[in-house]
């Protein structure tokens, strides 16, 4: 695909490693992040790439989203601050929003993401 985060992929691959958690219980643990001598099980490896995630939607210190990197002027405006678009795919660095920003289909499933956190 044309970008380094594609929501359906890591979507997939979130479920995958729940899944296997499921499985495999406690005792198949992965160093995560890399290098971080931090050992966690799937279900909190999936736990920590879903935060990933949703931290592009969510606003930083300075009010703005990662998603919004392009347009952060634009998005300063009191009438449009809230207003999130559902881009393609996304910046792997920055999680800057790129490609169509109408993919409110494949994108939206960020929300399953928030709701599986809460659980």
């Amino acid at each position: 695909w044309r970008g380094p985060i594609w929501m359906p992929m890591n979507y997939l691959f979130i479920q995958a490693l729940r899944e296997y958690q499921w499985y495999d219980g406690n005792d198949f643990l992965f160093e995560y992040p890399t290098g971080s001598n931090k050992l966690l099980n799937l279900k909190q490896v999936s736990d920590e790439l879903s935060k990933r995630l949703i931290h592009m939607f969510e606003k930083d210190e300075k009010g703005n989203r990662a998603i919004n990197k392009n347009y952060e002027k634009y998005y300063q405006d009191p009438h449009f601050k809230d207003l999130i678009l559902f881009y393609e795919y996304f910046h792997g660095e920055n999680g800057r929003g790129l490609g169509a920003s109408h993919q409110t289909g494949w994108t939206a499933l960020v929300a399953n993401l928030i709701e599986q956190l809460e659980k």
